[in-house]
């Protein structure tokens, strides 16, 4: 029955999920978002013992009642992004991406410039014919790619000596503004992926807590920072792991059964099929807890659970997480898909 798992406290997890929303961490710049994870963790698992790794990445030892064969759950604070690759003789910067995704998709879009000394410089990243009153009809036949976008800074600059003077140079970071609006249970959002799974993921290690209650197995809490580029879970997790349940956002379009308001099992994706008998247990505890949920297929898809069979970890690894609707865009969710996950999670931490 439902109520016999931990009561969420939603409005932690809702509080948590923005402030993780509004740190930026794109993939290589991802420090504020495992520090706050971090420092999140500390306050609700003081008994979780945390180590981070050099890589950067957070993972976290919480001891449970066998150490016989250890689990581990990962996620990951990592986000699209972009880093500067030219600073222009005009005082615009051209941008080289972090992570998959097309230009359309940022267009307009607000960001920050990370020197690497000194205050985040704002802008925004337009079409390099952004007025249709001064480039006509190359305004919209221009291609989206690195030749025709660039950023302008909210600075006044003229050239690339003004940018220079304010301390960005050719490597810094640059964050997409993630825009985070709650309305009516829904939450719009960039960077879901997968700061959703990472926000449930620390919902429900508080609910066990505060609850008085521990894993059934020792469970080594896995937060990555590369993940968006294909290597985040490659390294930091133990190697006698014998089951890794990978929670990351499912992908809502057309032909896939995920939405929304539910949680999803991903059983196959573009790096081929999830382990079936972790999978199949996870079903169960969805039915046994009557949690909401889909089973999908994502063709575009990878996660961190891949890129540890990859390096070798030798567990059954599988793969659920919250519907997010347009990945990789402006994306949205919803807090019953957000609370069904974080259930999942529970369930999962609790059974032998």
């Amino acid at each position: 029955m439902t109520s016999s798992l931990p009561t969420i406290d939603q409005n932690f997890l809702q509080t948590f999920l923005t402030d993780l929303l509004n740190t930026p961490s794109p993939t290589g710049f991802a420090h504020q978002a495992i520090d706050l994870t971090a420092q999140t963790l500390k306050s609700v698992l003081p008994e979780g013992s945390q180590r981070l790794t050099p890589k950067g990445a957070l993972t976290v030892r919480w001891e449970g009642d066998t150490a016989e064969a250890p689990r581990g759950i990962t996620a990951h604070v990592d986000a699209l992004g972009a880093v500067v690759k030219e600073i222009k003789a005009n005082g615009r910067l051209k941008l080289s991406r972090v992570g998959s995704f097309p230009w359309n998709f940022v267009e307009g879009e607000g960001v920050w410039v990370h020197p690497a000394q000194g205050e985040a410089v704002p802008g925004t990243l337009l079409l390099t014919a952004a007025s249709v009153h001064v480039y006509g009809k190359q305004a919209y036949d221009a291609p989206r790619d690195d030749d025709h976008m660039e950023v302008r800074l909210d600075a006044k600059v003229h050239s690339a000596e003004d940018v220079r003077a304010l301390g960005i140079e050719v490597g810094d970071f640059v964050s997409f503004e993630p825009r985070v609006r709650w309305h009516n249970g829904f939450l719009r959002s960039r960077h879901l992926d997968d700061k959703a799974a990472v926000a449930c993921l620390v919902a429900a290690a508080k609910a066990l807590h505060d609850a008085g209650l521990r894993p059934a197995h020792t469970t080594f809490l896995h937060i990555s920072n590369y993940e968006e580029v294909g290597h985040g879970a490659a390294a930091g997790l133990p190697s006698d792991l014998v089951e890794l349940v990978s929670v990351d956002m499912a992908a809502v379009g057309q032909g896939q059964t995920s939405d929304e308001f539910h949680a999803s099992l991903c059983t196959k994706d573009n790096g081929g099929p999830y382990h079936y008998g972790l999978s199949q247990k996870l079903r169960g505890l969805a039915e046994k807890y009557q949690i909401p949920y889909k089973v999908d297929v994502y063709p575009h898809y990878g996660s961190d659970g891949e890129a540890a069979w990859r390096a070798g970890l030798e567990a059954a690894v599988a793969l659920i997480g919250p519907g997010v609707d347009a990945s990789h865009n402006y994306e949205r969710t919803h807090m019953e898909a957000l609370l069904a996950t974080t259930r999942w999670i529970i369930a999962y931490l609790l059974t032998p």
